[in-house]
């Protein structure tokens, strides 16, 4: 029987937005598909430009987005970066993706574009080449809800809304205060509301991934479906699905590792608010004396851009010497792995969509202290409706940082907490498991986009 040629399997384009909390999951997306038969391009900009050594199989396609070397990533000007970079790479997107598929043999078919939800200037580059695109959300399914929910809740008149209603619950949403739902960080109201990220009105494309897990987020999976009837596949954690990955634009400090085996069991508290937070310095020295005196043994990320000051030494003297070898710190850690040792009983997190779920996946609860956007939502999820954390909203000073830290590592509160992050990293795993629901909707994903 003479050898058969089986066909070559298309490409799929992955088209991320450039933050740390964006690329990881796209990539991760990547690298499910490839295992899966794909050829991979990444369409990215030249802004945080990921490293292509690290993922040798994949094409990347750098798209020039017109940027100065260190445009303002400041959570004022968060909205208006966003915008810029649509407006400016489509073009670009659009010839270099005409460029690659003229200069391929013929066989090169590209199936679909995948894009994150706010690089949605893909969109329009889809549709000039009568290809389909999938919306990519690197936010939770309840996040989206409530976004696509503001327009309702301004007719409605529910929003702008007086601060006299602060605590009082958004309708529809029984588990959110409007406190929780606040945009003020990124603009006004209507500023946001005008803004595309923000509405599904205006797209069309063909399909929702979803970073989550059925069993966490069900009922707002379902509400959006109802809205928005087209196919969707919730894939998450895709940093369990494709592990082996590198995709994090800094470099990670992996001597914690060493320090944490010597630690006791569950005895260390990580901290870390990723990768775009910025603190004043007082409120870090408050941090500091906090972690100090709960006398729990730390593990803390202290980026050298946290502090809002210019600074190079951003902790005093004596507490360094106060916390001596009970504490470590280092400006980047290998996150994944840092919250799977077995010492880590504690991540004090702003919460970001990515930390909150290797945290989940890990069954490491966690003190939410969230800093801007969807954060919000996501810390009063984990604390009032998965019941997997402490959320953290007193005044960022010394006295009550120490007992949120001793709530969630040494009381009962904690160990409770701490019971239901282990259930829930058991059903996390039975979902990416053969057979559970994020491996068969991963299938079915790929079954979608043959179907191209």
């Amino acid at each position: 029987m003479e050898n058969q040629i089986l066909p070559k399997r298309p490409y799929v384009v992955i088209a991320p937005f450039p933050f740390q909390g964006h690329i990881s999951p796209m990539l991760q997306l990547a690298t499910a598909l490839h295992s899966r038969g794909f050829s991979i391009i990444i369409a990215h900009t030249i802004f945080n430009s990921p490293t292509p050594s690290n993922h040798p199989d994949f094409t990347f396609l750098p798209i020039p987005d017109n940027l100065p070397d260190h445009p303002d990533t400041s959570i004022e000007k968060r909205l208006d970066l966003v915008k810029t970079i649509n407006t400016n790479c489509q073009e670009p997107l659009r010839e270099s993706l005409a460029q690659f598929i003229t200069q391929g043999d013929g066989n090169d078919r590209v199936a679909c574009i995948i894009y994150d939800t706010i690089m949605y200037c893909s969109e329009a580059v889809a549709h000039h080449f009568k290809i389909p695109c999938i919306n990519f959300r690197t936010v939770p399914a309840s996040v989206a809800l409530l976004y696509d929910s503001l327009p309702m809740l301004a007719a409605q008149g529910h929003i702008p809304y007086p601060n006299s209603k602060l605590e009082d619950l958004v309708p529809g949403f029984p588990a959110l205060r409007f406190k929780d739902i606040s945009t003020s960080d990124l603009g006004s109201f209507k500023d946001v509301l005008e803004d595309r990220i923000f509405t599904n009105a205006s797209s069309k494309y063909s399909a929702n991934i979803w970073n989550t897990v059925d069993h966490l987020e069900q009922t707002e999976l379902t509400l959006f479906q109802k809205r928005y009837p087209l196919p969707f596949f919730s894939v998450g954690p895709l940093h369990m699905i494709a592990p082996s990955s590198s995709t994090s634009l800094r470099e990670a400090d992996s001597t914690c590792i060493s320090w944490l085996d010597k630690q006791a069991p569950h005895s260390v508290i990580y901290v870390s608010v990723g990768s775009l937070a910025v603190l004043e310095k007082k409120v870090i020295h408050e941090m500091a004396w906090g972690l100090a005196n709960s006398k729990q043994p730390f593990l803390w990320v202290i980026r050298t851009d946290l502090a809002s000051e210019s600074e190079c030494n951003l902790l005093p003297d004596e507490f360094i010497q106060s916390v001596g070898e009970r504490g470590c710190i280092v400006k980047w850690a290998p996150q994944s792995e840092v919250l799977a040792h077995s010492a880590v009983g504690g991540f004090w997190s702003h919460c970001g969509w990515n930390s909150t779920l290797e945290s989940l996946s890990q069954g490491v609860p966690m003190i939410c202290q969230p800093c801007n956007g969807d954060q919000y939502i996501n810390a009063r999820y984990l604390s009032h409706v998965w019941k997997l954390g402490l959320h953290f909203e007193n005044a960022l000073e010394k006295e009550p940082i120490k007992q949120a830290i001793l709530r969630l590592m040494v009381d009962q509160e904690g160990k409770e907490l701490r019971q239901n992050a282990i259930r829930m990293k058991e059903n996390i795993r039975v979902s990416v498991s053969k057979g559970g629901s994020s491996y068969e909707s991963m299938n079915a994903l790929a079954e979608l986009i043959l179907s191209y």
